[in-house]
């Protein structure tokens, strides 16, 4: 790459008159102080490579995802004619009632809710959720044989069709795509009224259910309910995973001594945040801490025999990530 640099000073003849300095430069490389080249064509292909890598991972796993949603669909929801919510659920009634293809109903009820929203989700979420679609949609039609009826105990077909269901849309919404429908809607709904996205979605749900119950009875209609409820639990269960912690805050006047013993005994770190009393107005130290849940009795232990004066809040914590707790990898 060339570069022309102006200048005024010409050295040899002492002169200023203005000149154009020409030199070649590697393509990559970037002038620091004092004139050195630094190449940075190192670090950008370095990143280039972890962001092929994460999207190559995150494509696989929305594509087992999908296929894993798939087969709950058909195994399990199908077979035993009961529904779902959302845009599924929709094309399960049209299924029932004509015989249309599930998939390619999916497909087409989804084109016209992307095309309205992509501006609206995000390119990488709107590529993401195209493509989960497409497989989910696609791998339906291709696992229609693949059915379990159970006529005989539709409470255990609906527990298990939505854990199944929901073990491949958490699959899904882990790796940061969806299978479109509703949660387009909702976000289109949203943007454009305000309304709340979780409210859209129980709407839609709602709206989708009552027609399950008059086309084919309260009683598909409740089991699907169940159905639903059981993805719901799963999908959440995936997204924050088996391991749950505990947040505790500890007021008290020997918050150091406390902290002290966190972390020696318990070896887990504490913050230290300043907190007045609204009714003494007293300046004190709040000890902010997150343990396993087998520490919990221990934490409780520290506090009682430094403090027993203490006061001490214990909350449920979902997920932790960091040192000590998950990988953010």
């Amino acid at each position: 790459m060339v570069a022309v640099v102006a200048t005024d000073h010409f050295p040899a003849t002492g002169t200023r008159p203005l000149c154009l300095v020409l030199f070649f430069v590697r393509p990559g490389a970037e002038f620091g102080a004092g004139g050195n080249a630094k190449d940075y064509s190192g670090k950008v292909g370095t990143l280039m490579n972890q962001k092929v890598k994460r999207w190559a991972k995150d494509l696989t796993c929305i594509f087992l995802g999908a296929i894993v949603f798939a087969l709950g669909i058909n195994y399990f929801i199908i077979a035993n004619h009961l529904a779902e919510g959302g845009v599924t659920g929709v094309a399960l009634i049209l299924y029932y009632l004509f015989g249309w293809s599930v998939g390619h109903t999916i497909i087409i009820l989804n084109i016209p809710l992307f095309i309205v929203g992509w501006r609206l989700v995000g390119r990488e979420f709107a590529i993401k959720s195209v493509f989960g679609t497409m497989v989910a949609a696609l791998a339906i039609n291709l696992t229609h044989n693949l059915q379990a009826p159970m006529p005989e105990d539709l409470l255990l077909a609906a527990l298990y069709g939505g854990g199944v269901i929901g073990l491949g849309m958490g699959t899904i919404f882990l790796f940061g795509g969806s299978t479109g429908g509703a949660d387009i809607i909702a976000r289109v709904v949203n943007h454009r009224w305000g309304f709340p996205i979780g409210r859209a979605l129980l709407m839609i749900d709602i709206v989708v259910i009552t027609a399950v119950g008059l086309f084919f009875g309260r009683v598909v209609a409740m089991y699907t309910l169940v159905a639903i409820f059981v993805a719901a639990q799963i999908i959440d269960f995936v997204q924050t995973g088996a391991y749950s912690a505990k947040a505790a805050m500890i007021i008290s006047d020997q918050s150091d001594k406390i902290a002290h013993r966190v972390a020696t005994e318990l070896e887990r770190g504490a913050t230290v945040l300043s907190g007045r009393g609204a009714y003494t107005a007293l300046e004190k130290n709040v000890l902010y801490c997150v343990v396993s849940r087998t520490e919990v009795f221990r934490l409780k232990s520290v506090v009682r025999e430094v403090d027993p004066k203490a006061f001490m809040i214990i909350n449920e914590v979902h997920e932790v990530l960091g040192e000590g707790f998950r990988s953010w990898q």
